[in-house]
């Protein structure tokens, strides 16, 4: 019996997946755990696995943008009359695009139409890492890994695998003879050498996503903000005798996520969450670290955080922050955030402010250490300082709870003994 292949959800943020390509092909016969697809989802690209047996019969989108629950393909028996089952699923609601590939025709009498069914979503495969250049290159997952790792335009390989796909031995055999660069002309000679891409870029489903979750966040949440400065003098002092001592080197970030989980313990008003018609303080503390990855930015999330050491923090940030550059991250390690932390002080900035992460009722952003004069003890010296601003829905939180928190946040950080007793 035919079954129809709906677009799964992939994530709790997706409203569509983007095809980059099929692996298999209309006619293809395919069993349960074979890659149908690579789908571009709003947080990473998936590979979709076929959670039946059968002939692959029909294909709904080739290539491009599906809704969540569109009609992606059809599996059944070798040349069966799928035509029923599709168009039920249509009248039920499904939609499909046209197929730019179909079965192949063969003059033998049809069976008798057989009612529709619709399949369990397929099971969706760890994330594949893919380049920014490559979307529309077919290649397998493990050939795209090896292009990424050693910096490689995998759209300049030949492949030589089914339908000229690009395989693992064609990326290695590209590493271990490059071809030699052609002689350009004197103008192409004079341009800058870059990765980037110039001119119309398609929208990514992650950029799709930032976009329409972002404005609502903006536009949707009254933000105001309030903003503080920190003496780092002692952290800064504390952090250098940690790192002398200990096995692990604990950075900047994680004593601000350390101390912003402490605090919200203190505060928990703050680590709440608006969702319309109810305010839910939570009970655990979760916060998000912001990735910046290729493609925009991901915000993963150190479960528990204020019952964690420094460096167990700084392990799983380390490893979190990793495998969001890799686009390798689960949905749970991506959901379920209580509060936001976005840092750009490595990037040498002051201050900032950034748009709170829904549906979070707060969010931090971290400026950088610098030094200036300040007052102690009725001198001018040199000190170390640092801003931070925290975004704040005023639907959920007022200006002296926020203040409040922040002025306890100061306290972490300027007594960092705090952070370990």
């Amino acid at each position: 019996m035919a079954e129809v292949i709906k677009m799964p959800r992939m994530s709790d943020t997706m409203e569509e997946g983007n095809i980059v390509g099929w692996i298999a092909k209309v006619g293809d016969k395919v069993a349960p755990g074979d890659v149908l697809a690579e789908v571009e989802t709003d947080k990473a690209t998936m590979e979709l696995e076929s959670f039946h047996e059968g002939y692959l019969l029909y294909i709904g989108v080739k290539e491009g943008p599906i809704a969540v629950n569109g009609i992606l393909a059809v599996i059944g028996e070798k040349d069966e009359d799928y035509k029923a089952a599709l168009e039920a699923e249509k009248a039920s609601g499904g939609t499909a695009e046209p197929a730019a590939e179909s079965a192949p025709k063969e003059e033998t009498p049809a069976p008798a139409p057989q009612k529709a069914t619709s399949a369990p979503a397929p099971v969706v495969h760890a994330p594949a890492p893919v380049a920014s250049s490559d979307k529309r290159v077919k290649a397998s997952p493990l050939a795209k890994s090896i292009a990424l790792d050693a910096g490689i335009d995998i759209a300049q390989i030949i492949g030589s695998g089914e339908n000229g796909r690009i395989i693992k031995k064609d990326v290695e055999a590209y590493i271990a003879n490059p071809p030699a660069a052609s002689n350009g002309s004197a103008k192409q000679g004079l341009k800058p050498q870059t990765d980037f891409t110039f001119g119309d870029v398609p929208v990514s489903q992650m950029r799709k996503t930032i976009a329409r979750r972002l404005s609502e966040s903006k536009f949707g949440a009254p933000h105001f903000y309030l903003t503080i400065e920190i003496d780092m003098d002692n952290a800064i002092k504390a952090r250098k005798e940690v790192n002398a001592v200990g096995d692990v080197r604990i950075s900047f970030n994680d004593l601000v996520v350390k101390a912003a989980a402490m605090s919200l313990r203190k505060h928990p008003a703050i680590n709440s969450s608006w969702f319309g018609d109810k305010i839910t303080y939570h009970s655990d503390i979760h916060i998000g670290v912001a990735v910046a990855v290729t493609d925009g930015l991901l915000v993963p999330v150190v479960r528990d955080t204020d019952l964690k050491t420094l460096s167990m923090i700084n392990a799983e940030v380390k490893e979190l922050a990793g495998k969001a550059k890799e686009k390798k991250l689960s949905l749970d390690e991506m959901t379920g955030n209580t509060f936001t932390i976005s840092n750009l002080g490595m990037f040498g900035i002051d201050e900032f402010t950034a748009i709170i992460n829904p549906p979070d009722a707060c969010i931090m952003a971290v400026g950088g250490i610098f030094q200036k004069p300040v007052v102690k003890d009725g001198e001018i010296v040199v000190g170390n300082t640092m801003k931070v601003t925290l975004s704040c829905d005023h639907r959920v939180v007022d200006g002296a709870t926020g203040a409040q928190f922040l002025q306890t946040f100061k306290a972490m950080l300027e007594q960092p003994l705090r952070l370990v007793v």
